[in-house]
């Protein structure tokens, strides 16, 4: 039996406590970190034996939402968790981005991080909880690891810098920062911002990287005391003369067939080298060593290009932009689209609008539990010109919607003043490096041509990183591809033209400095206001009326007292009410209805329903109603929805009325004058006073003319001796 070992340390106010042996003690290593009421277990396993015919490492991250942590039951008919949430896909993304890089790239046995979320207290975030505990569960397995790591998030409250807000001030906070470093430098960086400068951000990452010290430190002590020893890095070392054969056939071709600018080409004169590589080497070498050792010569020439000559192998420099190219209004009928290509990564955007109704409904551990804005990203294979099986959204697919979206949310319209539900949808249509950043461009661009009206335009960018063995290095604006794939960073940083809205950062070093993510800001910056500029030749403002296809959507606010009213008795009213009229109607707690419909017709009907059902009746007014009941003293006519009166028989004429019958019968409309609402709340009307009201006589109005001559009017005081004037006393009700 493993005895139980725990340290704690106070952190941002609250005490977090990191233990091990007491929990899941088959795995390889188990720790459980609590932060606040905060509690996540976290598991690693190593397989015993390598995964044949891999040539990366295998690790993969789960992380388990269990509902039970949050005092819920899962939604749905089966009642149980199935598949991870958005939420549970990021915080997977998230945890494995600054493990990564500190493992050994040759390691091939599968090594899985399982995190388990037992309790939430809605104050503390358990996605910083998920890397703290992975990192320290490596740290004391026998997995080589270059850890540890932490991570913190650094909010910006009330022009101060705060570290770890609770989770419900971050409603205040304009800036929601995840700070990943170990002991050196910071590995990883992930941002939601409302228009926050540079230089606060770059204030923010110091913030963070100092913070996590603590985290390392206590990290350090665990391992100390619990850790296993370590086993031996894998190295898997191309031997010299293969890299030096390689570089004979291939080293004099290699830069003409790098200058493509385009993919296709490219790709079509690496192929033929390749060809021509294991026709001349293939008797003595393996294919495998010969196509790895020309992957190593492609790299070298592309970062010595680089750091040498300062210039890429496409001839670009280091902080040119590819070609743009902007266009709105693409496809019919939806109702809003627009295209952003910069170079060979091209993505179209489609917005939709919808009613409230519409919005998604979140079964997870978060304080939230509806989404109403939606943006979501595709990338098919044919993006790169590939042929393989699609399928439910990938990880990727997922974090990189997600990335996007965080960065138009700042500009987004207030739910109050916009009340649609929003969906993007960015198709990636070609991919050579940042699709994420593109469907950013794009998506903003689709929100102004639907006329919704955003706060400004977004535009993102990415930067790229080479470094050099004598610690030189050099920043890429607007990495394609094959750069991606060959640096050492992906800087993701999207914003406005007054400040930054998201970021990500990547990287596949073991840390940088914080002068290179200063250097990287301010380079993405200079970028971030030249996209901008070629949008803006696109469109510059939303558009002043949505599209014709759009639903419209009406605000009325309702009297709090009125709210029951227009529901009605289990929402039979309002379900009344959408079904005549073809609209949806959905009411907030603060009493503000929400309309939606197809067309302008619609909608006014049914506001003028509703503000009929809040109306108050008032004494003088004249009404046209529906006769509901008839009694012998007189008839119930309904004013308004709900609401009735009675006209008593003495008042359905100016004559003498014999039987109720002869004048009306159920189911007429007759236009009546309240006369008095008595203390009761009865409300009492009369026939005779509203046609008088109109000028005209009663005696006529209850005449059936024909398409004939009508007869001359009569005096006001001419009365037929057979209609004696009528008692004035009133009934009963």
């Amino acid at each position: 039996m493993t005895t139980p070992y725990s340290l704690e340390c106070d952190f941002g106010g609250r005490k977090l406590t990191i233990e091990t042996g007491k929990l899941a003690n088959q795995a390889n290593a188990a720790v459980t970190v609590r932060y606040g009421d905060t509690f996540v277990l976290v598991t690693a396993c190593i397989s015993p034996k390598p995964r044949e015919g891999t040539d990366f490492l295998p690790l993969t991250i789960d992380y388990e939402e269990r509902l039970y942590a949050a005092g819920k039951i899962p939604g749905g008919f089966i009642r149980r968790e199935g598949r991870p949430s958005e939420e549970a896909t990021l915080t997977c993304r998230l945890t494995d981005r600054p493990l990564r890089p500190l493992l050994p790239k040759d390691w091939r046995r599968d090594i899985q991080l399982l995190i388990t979320v037992l309790s939430v207290d809605h104050e503390n975030d358990p996605n910083i909880l998920s890397i703290i505990g992975s990192s320290a569960a490596l740290s004391i397995s026998d997995m080589p690891f270059d850890g540890p790591v932490s991570a913190v998030h650094v909010g910006y409250i009330n022009n101060e810098l705060v570290l770890n807000p609770l989770l419900p001030q971050m409603e205040e906070s304009v800036l929601d920062l995840v700070v990943a470093s170990t002991r050196e430098a910071v590995i990883m960086l992930e941002a939601g911002a409302n228009n926050v400068s540079e230089d606060i951000v770059s204030q923010a990452i110091k913030f963070g990287h100092e913070a996590n010290q603590q985290i390392i430190t206590l990290q350090e002590q665990l391992k100390q005391a619990c850790g296993k020893p370590k086993e031996e890095a894998p190295v898997n070392e191309l031997p010299p003369e293969v890299m030096s054969a390689v570089s004979s056939v291939a080293g004099e071709k290699l830069p003409q067939a790098l200058k493509h600018s385009e993919k296709g080409p490219r790709d079509e004169a690496l192929g033929s080298i390749k060809k021509e590589l294991i026709a001349s080497l293939g008797e003595t070498y393996s294919e495998t060593d010969i196509l790895n050792g020309f992957d190593k010569l492609i790299k070298s020439e592309i970062r010595n290009s680089i750091l040498t000559r300062g210039k890429r192998v496409s001839g670009r420099s280091l902080t040119q932009v590819r070609p743009l190219s902007c266009e709105t209004g693409l496809i019919p009928r939806v109702h809003g689209s627009a295209m952003f290509t910069r170079g060979e990564t091209q993505v179209m955007t489609i917005t939709t609008l919808g009613p409230i109704r519409k919005e998604q409904q979140l079964d997870g551990l978060g304080l939230e539990e509806t989404k109403r804005f939606l943006h979501h990203y595709n990338f098919g294979p044919f993006s790169t010109g590939e042929v393989r099986r699609v399928g439910t959204p990938s990880r990727r697919s997922i974090g990189h919607g997600a990335l996007a979206e965080r960065a138009l949310k700042p500009v987004m319209p207030p739910d109050i003043d916009f009340p649609y539900t929003i969906r993007l949808v960015s198709e990636v249509l070609s991919s050579s490096g940042s699709t994420s950043m593109a469907s950013s461009c794009a998506s903003s661009l689709s929100l102004m041509d639907a006329g919704i009206p955003i706060k400004a335009a977004v535009a993102g960018i990415s930067i790229g990183l080479v470094t050099g063995e004598q610690g030189d290095y050099a920043l890429l604006t607007d990495i394609e591809g094959m750069e991606d794939n060959y640096g050492d960073m992906d800087f993701k940083v999207a914003g406005t033209s007054t400040g930054i809205t998201a970021i990500q950062l990547d990287t596949k070093l073991k840390g940088l400095s914080l002068e290179i993510l200063d250097k990287s800001l301010v380079q993405a910056k200079e970028a971030r206001m030249f996209i901008l500029d070629e949008m803006n030749k696109a469109i510059s403002a939303s558009r002043p009326e949505l599209s014709p296809y759009a639903p419209r959507m009406y605000k009325i606010v309702l009297p709090p007292d009125k709210i029951g009213a227009v529901i009605g008795p289990g929402g039979k009213t309002i379900r009344a009410i959408t079904e005549e009229t073809k609209t949806t109607i959905d009411i907030n707690n603060e009493g503000i209805a929400f309309i939606g419909a197809i067309n302008e017709e619609s909608a006014q009907k049914a506001i003028k329903i509703i503000e009929s059902l809040t109306k108050e009746v008032e004494v003088g007014a004249i009404y046209t109603g529906k006769v509901v009941r008839i009694m012998t003293f007189g008839a119930f006519v309904e004013i308004l929805p709900g609401k009735d009166g009675m006209v008593h028989i003495s008042e359905l004429a100016d004559y003498r009325v014999d039987k109720v019958e002869d004048i009306v019968k159920v189911g007429d409309e007759v236009t009546v004058k309240v006369t008095e609402v008595d203390s009761q709340g009865r409300v009492n009307l009369s026939r005779r006073a509203a046609l008088e009201k109109e000028g005209t006589e009663p005696g006529d109005r209850d005449r059936d003319f024909s398409n004939s001559e009508r007869p001359p009017r009569r005096q006001q005081n001419f009365r037929p001796p057979q209609r004696p004037h009528p008692p004035t006393t009133k009934g009963p009700y």
